[in-house]
Formats: structure tokens, sequence, C-alpha cells
């Protein structure tokens, strides 16, 4: 049998390179092309920031199947860390593919109220899975906030 470590590392990878696997060339130049808020001086660690969230999500998970390994709450706690993944990584490929900054807006506003609720979900069982969550619930909001500003400087992106 796979270890659980494995199989929650081995979704953790599969679906965002999945889901990435679909962005084509085409809409990957209109992503590239938007204008973006002076601020952002650190998007060159984005892609480092994202694997630590990931990271850090998979451990988090593995630290609740731990607790309480194969009970129904655990299995569901695991449906909830999938459907934060889904949502986190739809944010690129829908957002790519309807060519909406307001959609990748919501979308990132979704998954930070997501993973909120999660990481309540999760504090009563383990503070350390919930400890795990507070990169993303911090990061979150400053990838949601940069799509934002980035509609108000591409207005016809929006």
């Amino acid at each position: 049998m796979i270890p659980s470590w494995l199989a929650i590392g081995l979704v953790t990878f599969v679906i965002p390179f999945g889901l990435n696997r679909l962005i084509s060339s085409r809409d990957f130049r209109w992503f590239k092309r938007l204008r973006r808020p002076d601020w952002l001086t650190f998007e060159w660690a984005i892609p480092i920031i994202w694997t630590i969230i990931f990271i850090c999500g998979a451990w988090s998970a593995y630290n609740i199947w731990s607790v309480d390994p194969g009970s129904t709450s655990t299995w569901l706690l695991m449906g909830f860390y999938l459907l934060v993944e889904i949502a986190i990584s739809l944010y690129t490929l829908v957002m790519c593919k309807t060519r909406s900054l307001k959609i990748g807006t919501i979308i990132g506003g979704t998954g930070f109220f997501l993973g909120a609720i999660l990481a309540v979900m999760v504090l009563p069982k383990s503070t350390t899975a919930f400890g795990l969550l507070v990169p993303y619930l911090l990061w979150s909001p400053i990838g949601t906030l940069v799509t934002w500003q980035m509609m108000q400087l591409n207005p016809i992106d929006a």
C-alpha cells in the first residue's frame, strides 16, 4: 500500500502541474504582457512562494491524516484540502483561458476564504496543521490584491 505522505504529496503535485499543462502559450503570452503594479518587484519569487505554500499545505494535510488516519472526519478534511488546492490551481488556468482579471480576482478571493475555513476546521485537531496553512493565508490576499490592481492597470483585460 502507498504511504499516506506519498499519496498526499502526489496529489499536491499532480493537480497544479496537470492543470497548468492546459494553459497554452498564447494564454501565457496574454498574461505576461499585462501591466503589473509598480510595487511588484518580487515577481521572480512567486513560483518559489507557491512551491513553499503547496509543500506546507501537503504537510498540513499529512499532519491531519496522522492525527486520526482513515476516520470519516479525516476523509472529509482531505476532501476540503483537495477543494482548496483545486481552487488555488484553477486561478491561472481559468483567468488565462477567459482572459479576465476579474475572474482571477474572484477565484483568488474564493481560494482565500476556503483556505480560512479549512484552517478553522483543522485548528481543533492540530495547531501544527493550522500553522502550516498560515503561509497560504498570508500570501493569498497579496496575490488577490495584485490581480485586482492589475485590473485597474489593464482595464481592457479586466
